[in-house]
């Protein structure tokens, strides 16, 4: 019997320690982690830096409010801002809260140009969180069944089409356009180039806010400490969580230019959002995610991607993502509902299955080579067998 809700499907198995890229069972089977806790923990399970930091953090002061001053959150939040070259960060606890934070300043930012209804555009194939805000942008039916979402306040039009959103220029009710720079839950879907700036543009020429969902593409994952950039733009709202804090349940949400002081005292909170013991992580996070190690995520991702395509490069498949954001698409022919657990069963590898087609890898940014090639290796084997039992 469990007491705990039915809200995960959750496998048939539970990991009680982890170390870099493994995580391993009470009797001591090791499992490769590809996903990295759905790329939480980009710098490998248990970071001894990182669990240094926490375990310092833990025993000196973990939480006074955001009633007084905190230091270390002053100095997460310059850290980042600089990274991602923002000018304010709000810091919340996930994804969500971070995506939450950013429509509420859609929101106000519609406000004050007199908008009584304000809309959103957001993209197919979208996901954004699971507040009843966010899971309204999400594009997923499956979250949005039952929960009488808040339609109203969303456009939605099709990812990768810039001229889509340029057609909705006309409406007087739109304030912003939200958009992953790459699609995560929904299949790794990666736009072309110029996409972002095309968007940029349409935003100016509209006075709109561009607003970046970075909660999974962001801290490093895909060779940039944010994935815009490999563009040449910057956004008028980030949002980031998941690497973040490393494991540790933090996210942000930051605004430059026009998007500046539209939040004043008590136009929004959170009890414990940017406590001294999550700051202290992500500053922690901060000092280890280096050029080195982002190079490394763009030189083993690239590695990842080369050897599976060689190996089956007759079968049909294609990649999508950036870094260590990798996405294998399958061909239709491919049955892959038993893929998660052939990967895990017979080859003690974790991966997932996303956007119905495409089996993701979020592996971790500092992966040696060495783990690289057993990665390789895994991933071939239960490639070589999913194509195995496939009609041709």
């Amino acid at each position: 019997m469990t007491y705990l809700m039915p809200t995960y499907a959750r496998q048939p198995i539970s990991f009680v320690r982890g170390e870099g890229s493994y995580l391993y069972t009470a009797d001591g089977t090791a499992y490769f982690d590809a996903l990295t806790g759905i790329a939480v923990c980009g710098l490998g399970h248990c970071h001894p830096d990182i669990s240094a930091a926490i375990s310092e953090q833990a025993s000196t002061l973990i939480h006074t409010s955001n009633l007084f001053g905190v230091d270390w959150q002053e100095k997460a939040g310059e850290m980042l801002c600089k990274a991602a070259g923002m000018d304010e960060v709000f810091f919340a606890n996930s994804g969500a809260e971070a995506n939450e934070c950013a429509l509420k300043l859609a929101r106000l930012y519609a406000h004050q140009q007199g908008k009584t209804r304000p809309k959103v555009v957001v993209m197919e194939n979208s996901f954004h969180g699971r507040t009843l805000l966010s899971v309204s942008a999400t594009a997923n039916p499956k979250a949005r069944a039952g929960f009488f979402t808040l339609d109203d306040d969303f456009v939605r039009v099709p990812f990768n089409d810039a001229q889509a959103v340029m057609a909705l220029s006309d409406d007087a009710d739109i304030c912003a356009v939200l958009v992953e720079p790459i699609q995560g839950e929904g299949g790794l879907h990666t736009p072309s180039d110029g996409y972002l700036e095309e968007l940029a543009k349409i935003c100016d020429d509209n006075n709109w806010l561009l607003m970046l969902d970075e909660v999974q593409t962001g801290n490093g994952r895909t060779g940039k400490y944010f994935a815009y950039q490999h563009s040449t733009i910057t956004p008028d709202v980030l949002t980031t969580a998941k690497g973040l804090g490393n494991g540790f349940p933090i996210g942000a949400c930051m605004v430059r230019g026009k998007a500046v002081g539209l939040f004043g005292a008590g136009s929004h909170g959170s009890t414990y959002g940017g406590t001294p013991l999550g700051s202290r992580v992500v500053c922690a996070v901060y000092e280890l995610l280096d050029e080195a190690l982002m190079q490394n995520a763009q030189t083993q991702g690239e590695a990842i991607r080369t050897a599976i395509l060689q190996k089956f490069a007759t079968q049909g498949i294609s990649v999508r993502g950036r870094g260590m954001m990798i996405g294998f698409a399958m061909p239709d022919t491919v049955d892959l509902s038993n893929a998660v657990d052939l990967a895990r069963d017979e080859h003690h590898l974790l991966i997932n299955v996303t956007g119905g087609n495409v089996i993701r890898l979020l592996p971790a940014l500092n992966l040696s080579k060495a783990d690289t090639q057993v990665l390789i290796d895994k991933l071939t084997a239960v490639f070589a067998q999913l194509f195995a039992q496939s009609p041709r």
